[in-house]
């Protein structure tokens, strides 16, 4: 048989077809009935057709589409059912008990920190006994279980026993009553089979509901429409430390009112209780510590009244990392870490126990390496090189007596022990009272009286002799000229004012120009009766100075990085978390990229200042939050500044990079750039040095802006041993300029990986956002 396809006029559709079927060598013909649609003959054609869809498929489908959308409809009314109008599960009963045990067991010191095993095991045993006691009740199928609080009383007498009873509202409707009879029933049996060998007092037993305890005081007060008179508080005065609970705490004086209001012990132990759950939930190794140096804190004599002594702002960052969730509302209000003292910026207690928590994460190896990573110094202040009461350097292994503090001879590796001997502070108490332990000042003081340091030993310039010695012009002209150099010397550009005073504070020593005409000012020991001082207000702190270096310095960079070398370089933490670096370019901003934020959930940014080492820290090291960021309008450009909750303290530590002129460029044999990446562990920062190359080699690999610089680094293409973060700054040298200067910003993290290095070094250009940059900056303040 054969078969050949022909078409018969135009060809309608791809559906229609004609076939023309032949058959050669038959004997008979046998014809065939087929369908209109498909009828097969010698000349015949075949037709294929669409099958349409019938009335009763459609209606099928259509009731099959309503079931769907009623579907929908009610998972959406279950949804908005829940959501909305479901009443909300009432929340958890707690109730709290205590009772007198006068015979079977007695109280001694150990049983009041909970942190003790004795305090563990005794009240685990009361724990189970009363777990067994409600379990086996009436009330046993709402009862969620039992936890002891604290266990006070007389030493080998009567022990007090707090707890908590916790009740399930939804199986079981109860009242503090109907508890305490339950206990009542047990107390009173003479032989008890969950209080066995222990004999209560009846008494002593109170069960009352958790919300009907007494509470601190609020934080502000109800507002009244009739005005009263309100006796005025009585000064601050010092108290002995009467609070049996945080009798361990190295002092033994207090002062009230406390943070939390507290006006007195009674109230205090009113809210004790609420306190040491926080403690005995173990959220943080050293909350005893932290609650106990805010409910009696630490004082200090002054003069018009006494002083509050806090934690300090680091240890209250601690603090609530670990315990913040756990936190009632009425202590979350005065918890404010921001509003704690800054370690340096006024006294304060630093959290104890660095050394052994250092030993405790496996860094050993970093007590008495001549890194400060403490901040209180201990780390460094208890080897057999540094004597406690001896200064140190605060860089290197090298502590001195504070007796060669500016005696003319340079005894620490920076020169730090010779430098500011000549200062501007707001007043001597303020520095008596700060205890350094390094010569390296913890802040920068612009305005104020001119100050000296001999041999530990400080005091003020009285201007007495240069008064009556020279004529009144020429006077202001000395002193302008010692001004001037001062506001040098403490690396400021320019003298904003000069004022002769006369000073009100006692008991203090006194200096004078010997010679006030002389080429070199020197000065001299002299009394000074008329008590006028001089007042010197500095302005603009030199950007992009590195303080601990200098002529009397360290005079070269290490790969690994130093404290001091790198002052303007930030940590930007998101949620407690290292996610990305930055660079301070003033007191309250900070530029990184943008690429940072993109895609984050809203979340808390923090930066850190003055940090070599992620794990320690220092007693320059300072943390801002972070309130806001700006996105560069500059074309291609991701660079992103960002805003802090209050402005730096600028020390040798902590200081401002310099911008680049807008029309600076990059002169390769002429300049010596540098970024910072981080060890493999995240834990050291370490310089690498970058060269500029052409844009090609990096166009090769990835996707360059016409606002990017290539650049690689100068010294092994393939030493993989940090990895920089994005955000990380460029900073640049110029052979004819000792400042340093941002340069660039990278916008992505150079990970240190094979697959990292083959990611080239891109940055950000500054120069064409240094208008923006600036313009934003003088906005802002």
């Amino acid at each position: 048989m054969t078969a050949s396809m022909e078409n018969r006029g135009r060809r309608k559709s791809s559906w229609d077809s004609k076939t023309s079927v032949s058959s050669i060598g038959s004997v008979g013909t046998r014809q065939y009935r087929r369908s209109p649609s498909s009828i097969l003959s010698s000349d015949s054609d075949i037709r294929f057709t669409r099958k349409k869809l019938t009335s009763q498929y459609k209606c099928g489908c259509f009731i099959i589409a309503i079931f769907l959308l009623f579907l929908l409809l009610a998972a959406a009314g279950v949804y908005v059912g829940y959501t909305f109008f479901l009443p909300k599960a009432p929340e958890e009963q707690v109730f709290r008990a205590t009772f007198r045990v006068t015979e079977g067991d007695v109280f001694s010191p150990e049983l009041a920190d909970p942190g003790t095993s004795m305090f563990k095991s005794r009240s685990r045993d009361y724990r189970e006994r009363l777990n067994l006691l409600f379990r086996r009740s009436t009330v046993r199928h709402g009862y969620l279980g039992s936890e002891v609080l604290a266990l006070d009383g007389t030493e080998d007498k009567d022990l007090i026993v707090h707890f908590n009873i916790h009740i399930d509202p939804y199986y079981l409707d109860i009242t503090a009553k109907n508890l305490e009879e339950i206990l009542a029933k047990e107390i009173v049996v003479r032989e008890s089979l969950y209080f066995k060998n222990l004999t209560i007092d009846s008494a002593s037993l109170e069960v009352k509901p958790d919300s009907e305890l007494p509470r601190m005081a609020a934080a502000t007060t109800t507002p009244v429409t009739e005005a009263v008179t309100e006796t005025p508080h009585p000064p601050r005065r010092c108290f002995p430390l009467e609070l049996e609970y945080c009798q361990r705490l190295g002092y033994n004086v207090t002062t009230y009112p406390n943070l939390f209001k507290h006006w007195s012990v009674r109230d205090v132990r009113n809210d004790v209780i609420s306190f040491r759950e926080l403690v005995d939930a173990e959220c943080y190794r050293h909350a005893y510590d932290f609650i106990c140096r805010l409910l009696q804190p630490s004082c200090r004599k002054g003069a018009a009244e006494d002083e509050m002594i806090l934690p300090c702002r680091s240890f209250c960052r601690d603090f609530m990392i670990g315990c913040g969730g756990r936190l009632q509302g009425k202590i979350k209000e005065y918890l404010d870490c921001s509003k704690f003292p800054e370690y340096g910026q006024g006294e304060c207690l630093t959290k104890p126990g660095c050394v052994e928590e250092l030993q405790s994460k496996a860094l050993s190896p970093r007590v008495c390496d001549g890194v400060i990573d403490c901040q209180d110094v201990s780390d460094e202040r208890s080897c057999s090189y540094c004597p406690k009461s001896h200064l140190h350097c605060g860089i290197g292994r090298v502590c001195i007596p504070r007796m060669k503090r500016c005696d003319g001879h340079i005894d620490c590796p920076d020169g730090s022990d010779e430098k500011r001997c000549l200062s501007l502070a707001p007043d001597l108490a303020s520095s008596r009272k700060t205890e350094t332990a390094t010569p390296h000042p913890s802040l920068y003081s612009a305005e104020g009286f001119v100050t000296f340091n001999e041999k530990g030993e400080i005091g003020k310039l009285c201007t007495e002799n240069i008064n009556r010695s020279l004529p009144l012009n020429q006077s202001n002209t000395v002193l302008h000229a010692a001004a001037a150099s001062l506001c040098k010397t403490l690396s400021y550009e320019k003298v904003a004012s000069v004022n002769v005073v006369t000073d009100t504070e006692d008991n203090v020593s006194y200096v004078r120009m010997r010679n006030p005409t002389a080429s070199e000012i020197s000065f001299v020991r002299a009394k000074c009766h008329t008590k006028q001082v001089l007042k010197v207000q500095c302005a603009d702190l030199q950007c992009g100075v590195q303080a601990t270096h200098g002529p009397a310095g360290l005079k070269s960079l290490s790969k690994m990085a130093s404290h001091g070398d790198w002052p303007w370089h930030a940590v930007l933490l998101k949620d407690d978390v290292h996610t990305c670096d930055g660079a301070l370019v003033s007191g309250d901003w900070v530029a990184t990229t943008s690429s940072c934020f993109q895609g984050q959930p809203k979340a808390e940014w923090r930066a850190k200042f003055g940090a070599t080492r992620l794990l320690s820290s220092t007693p320059w090291e300072q943390e801002r939050r972070i309130v806001g960021m700006v996105k560069s309008p500059v074309e291609g450009s991701s660079v992103a500044l960002v805003k802090l909750d209050q402005p730096v303290s600028f020390n040798d530590f902590v200081r401002p990079v310099c911008l680049p002129k807008e029309s600076m460029g990059l002169p390769v044999e002429r300049v010596q750039c540098n970024t910072l990446g981080w060890a493999r562990n995240r834990e050291q920062l370490q310089r690498v040095q970058v060269k500029l190359v052409d844009k090609e080699k990096c166009e090769n690999i990835s996707i360059t802006t016409v606002n990017g610089m290539c650049t690689e680094p100068i010294y092994g293409q393939n030493d993989c041993n940090e990895e920089e973060f994005a955000g990380s700054p460029m900073v640049c040298q110029y052979s004819d300029n000792e400042k340093w200067f941002l340069t660039g910003v990278t916008n992505w993290r150079i990970a240190c990986a094979k697959n990292g290095l083959e990611r080239p070094r891109l940055f950000d250009k500054i120069s064409s956002n240094v208008k923006w940059i600036k313009e934003t900056i003088a906005s802002e303040t």
